[in-house]
């Protein structure tokens, strides 16, 4: 069992890199709760791993976010206050040590990347099948005919019947009984402990005519974590990026009020 755990998290570490590695590809900016939720996705958690500890995070979770420091010491991985970046020694080490086994051998021993690694190179995009074949069927075709089938589907379907199909979805989502924000701040809100979503001071308010969950709170500057609990319990929680049971959330506060958006047609949250 003790192997499996090592090996997995050797596995996890190799995917956040692979994972912010992707993220320079595409151009897309990752917080670091994204990163660890996208590699524990990837290389899920074992029933043990799962196991909540005493502040509603999944063990697991917590031994992959200390174990990230590995490869800040290797210096693969930058960790900023406005999230984590890869360096060009880390998007070479994805390169240099492939395989699982090398990599966590390397990173065990401290082993540098060699000078002459290249960079990895981003994967060509392949346009799917099915669309393919429709593109070619409409560059054979007569303008006349493009020109109708392209209005003809336009017509099929238009922006705002999207838009009202969406609207209506909201509309019948059943929402929960309760919504509470539970993280380390709710002594400051007055419960009498922190991650604790049964206390009524943890409660968000519901919106009916905007169907979300707020909460608005004066807090001190500092940096706070905190998850979405369904119901006064942790049995259905939500993490960053509105995953079950992720990654917590992380606010870096300034000192004032914040509001909180809960809504749960996507799980996820937003402060203002």
């Amino acid at each position: 069992m003790a192997k499996s755990t090592v090996e997995k998290s050797s596995v996890r570490l190799k995917t956040v890199l692979d994972v912010l590695a992707e993220g320079t590809w595409s151009e897309k900016s990752l917080n670091a709760g994204e990163v660890l939720a996208e590699a524990i996705v990837r290389v899920p958690l074992d029933v043990r791993e799962a196991e909540l500890l005493s502040g509603g995070i999944p063990r697991g979770h917590k031994s992959l976010t200390t174990a990230t420091a590995k490869l800040v010491k290797a210096g693969w991985l930058i960790k900023g206050r406005s999230g984590w970046t890869i360096t060009e020694d880390g998007l070479r080490a994805t390169v240099a040590f492939a395989k699982p086994e090398q990599f966590a051998e390397a990173l065990a021993e401290g082993t540098p990347v060699p000078a002459d690694t290249p960079l990895p190179t981003a994967p060509a995009k392949k346009a799917p099948a099915r669309k393919a074949a429709a593109k070619k069927v409409l560059e054979e075709a007569a303008p006349a005919e493009v020109a109708e089938a392209n209005a003809s589907t336009a017509k099929a379907s238009p922006k705002n019947d999207v838009a009202a199909k969406t609207a209506s979805a909201v509309d019948k989502l059943e929402q929960p009984a309760a919504v509470a924000i539970a993280g380390d701040f709710n002594k400051i809100l007055g419960a009498p402990e922190d991650w604790a979503p049964q206390y009524d001071e943890a409660q968000m308010k519901f919106n009916s005519r905007r169907k979300v969950w707020t909460l608005a709170a004066s807090l001190p500057a500092g940096f706070y974590t905190y998850k979405i609990a369904l119901n006064r319990s942790w049995d259905e929680n939500y993490g960053a990026f509105g995953v079950r049971d992720g990654a917590n959330h992380e606010l870096h506060h300034d000192g004032g009020k914040v509001t909180f958006t809960y809504d749960h047609s996507t799980r996820d949250i937003v402060t203002a």
